[in-house]
């Protein structure tokens, strides 16, 4: 965010800036690496219909981010999402770069 010759340029990844993944991503990331959350824990906690978090747990899945497991649980089908370790060094970034967005002072 600077015109000074060597900075880098903050740029915040469109994919998990987005509100709604966002929201997804931090729930995937607060839990530890094995855990997976429930399809319906997530629509639930986040308020959103079926549709909506479809198509966003689909964008993440297609960057990489998460991973979507289908099982079935006393003959029910059951989906499971996870955060990726790409996925988790994504949002790590995000963080940074949203760090350094909040800590940028113009030059003097």
């Amino acid at each position: 965010m600077s015109d000074e010759p060597g900075e880098t340029a903050i740029v915040l990844d469109e994919t998990i800036h987005q509100s709604t993944r966002l929201r997804i991503m931090t729930m995937l990331v607060s839990v530890p690496e094995a855990d997976r959350l429930a399809y319906g824990f997530v629509q639930q906690t986040l308020g959103l219909t079926g549709g909506n978090l479809t198509t966003h747990l689909r964008r993440l899945e297609e960057a990489g981010f998460l991973a979507l497991t289908k099982e079935f649980v006393d003959a029910r089908p059951r989906t499971w999402v996870q955060a990726t370790p790409e996925g988790r060094r994504a949002f790590a970034g995000y963080l940074a770069n949203l760090q350094r967005a909040l800590n940028w002072q113009p030059a003097s």
